[in-house]
């Protein structure tokens, strides 16, 4: 490719991340909502994580109906209107969602509100089915992970600034923050989102995205070297291992962090307006892990890449660091945090950036997080769960590559089964919640240990499926769902 090429391909880029900045925002924002409608409208643990199933649960429905219109109309929904054009259409679904929430806070309705949050999803859905696979496609396969990454690190800017913002929306600023929780707050920066969702919408319409990019896939191989290719991509096994995988993944990710406040309340005594910063931590370990991984799109110098695979982390960090102290938040009981990053460092070197060596090493991780978590208390536990977004900051990508390698023209098929599957972010938390009610919320972080026992499964088995395919892999870099 050519540097002017090149330059245009990261020309189409920038708007696209946009997109992944929204999912993060919304994504994490919801953190915030669950204990605020848990207050609300006196509902219990489990219930208040209806939160989380309306949200992802519209992934699956979303990819449903992908499916079905695709195969109505003998025609698959993003070639038929384009790439850019089902981006701005997402955007557009979603922002009829946020309306949603002003009758809802109106009238009282928690169901109105769980349909306003179902609709978002919905239009995310169709968003993720485009964006994952257009970022790949807009340069070389081989730097395919590290447009994620970008990605990835945008997406995690905005569920590191989300709680925070929604926080302090509802409950005003750190040092004078209300302990009453009203239902009317939620609705302005609600509209404000559903606002910013349609001028990016006109955005993206109006940009250089590719409509129809030409989309380099890696096709398994026969003994010959001859290109195989399935009728469909679920016979493949590495993709229905890896539906399993991300919704599992995508539920350890989103329980951890749904399911931190009430930790932080019934445990630890905080109140609900205390728990942003903490919920905001979690949702930046994942940026941290991410920004180390997406140096890799700016340099190939090995010297150079070392340096800043340790030093991005730490930008990362002092972001984190920034924007609380930005929102008058005491910054003192974070710094220790610091010394964890440098296990997250280890790990990805250790990994050599094979995506199956990096989920095994990571998901091992999560595994002794949450173990540790469970088995002590105080500030100990905090930064223990909170460090499984560490971990999982590089899941999506490993669990992404893995799962579609080797599809070929299934790709984007291949694609949309997967992002069906992040509906475990809500069910996996309905399940956590559902298990705090019986043993407490402080054992029930055992759900997590569970799913990332299968990631660290899968791992190690989709080496030998792709081996057999003629499939082996370089570096990948960590982005987001």
């Amino acid at each position: 490719m050519s540097s002017s090429n090149a330059q245009t391909k990261w020309g189409q880029f920038i708007p696209l991340v946009t997109v992944f900045f929204f999912w993060g925002f919304v994504a994490a924002s919801n953190d915030i909502l669950i204990p605020v409608f848990k207050t609300a409208f006196n509902l219990e643990q489990w219930q208040s994580q209806l939160v989380s199933v309306a949200f992802y649960i519209a992934y699956t429905v979303g990819s449903l109906m992908y499916i079905g219109i695709s195969a109505a109309t003998k025609k698959d929904i993003v070639e038929r209107l384009g790439y850019k054009n089902s981006l701005a259409l997402g955007l557009l679904i979603s922002a009829l969602g946020t309306l949603l929430f002003y009758p809802a806070a109106e009238t009282g309705s928690f169901a109105l509100m769980l349909s306003g949050l179902f609709i978002v999803g919905l239009g995310f859905s169709l968003q993720q089915t485009v964006a994952n696979p257009l970022a790949i496609a807009l340069g070389p396969v081989a730097t395919g992970s590290q447009r994620l990454t970008l990605a990835g690190g945008i997406n995690n800017f905005g569920t590191t600034i989300g709680p925070l913002l929604v926080s302090f929306a509802i409950f005003g600023s750190a040092s004078a923050a209300s302990t009453t929780v009203d239902i009317n707050s939620v609705k302005a920066p609600y509209l404000i989102l559903g606002l910013a969702f349609v001028l990016v919408a006109v955005f993206l319409k109006f940009s250089s995205l590719p409509n129809h990019p030409e989309a380099g896939v890696e096709e398994e191989k026969t003994v010959d070297n001859a290109v195989k290719q399935r009728k469909s991509a679920l016979e493949y096994p590495q993709l229905i291992l890896g539906m399993v995988a991300i919704f599992l993944y995508v539920g350890v990710e989103v329980s951890t962090a749904s399911n931190l406040p009430a930790y932080l309340e019934e445990d630890l005594g905080f109140a609900t307006s205390a728990v942003a910063p903490y919920v905001s931590l979690y949702w930046a370990s994942l940026m941290i892990g991410r920004w180390g991984g997406a140096v890799e799109a700016f340099t190939s110098d090995k010297n150079l890449l070392v340096l800043l695979k340790i030093v991005a982390p730490y930008l990362a960090f002092g972001v984190f660091l920034g924007v609380n102290a930005f929102m008058g938040h005491d910054l003192a009981p974070f710094y220790v945090y610091a010394a964890i990053v440098v296990v997250l460092i280890a790990a990805d070197f250790a990994s050599k950036g094979n995506p199956a060596n990096m989920l095994g090493y990571f998901s091992i991780l999560g595994i002794v997080a949450l173990i540790i978590g469970m088995l002590t208390e105080g500030d100990i536990s905090i930064y223990a769960f909170t460090s499984v977004g560490l971990f999982c900051s590089t899941l999506w990508p490993c669990i992404f590559t893995l799962a579609v390698s080797g599809l070929g023209k299934q790709t984007t098929q291949g694609s949309n089964f997967l992002v069906m599957m992040i509906m475990g972010g809500g069910l996996v938390s309905l399940a956590q919640g559902t298990v705090a009610g019986i043993i407490g919320i402080h054992s029930s972080y055992i759900v997590g240990v569970v799913c990332f026992a299968y990631l660290a499964f899968y791992a190690f088995t989709v080496k030998g499926i792709l081996s057999r395919q003629g499939i082996s892999f370089g570096r990948v870099s960590g982005g987001g769902h």
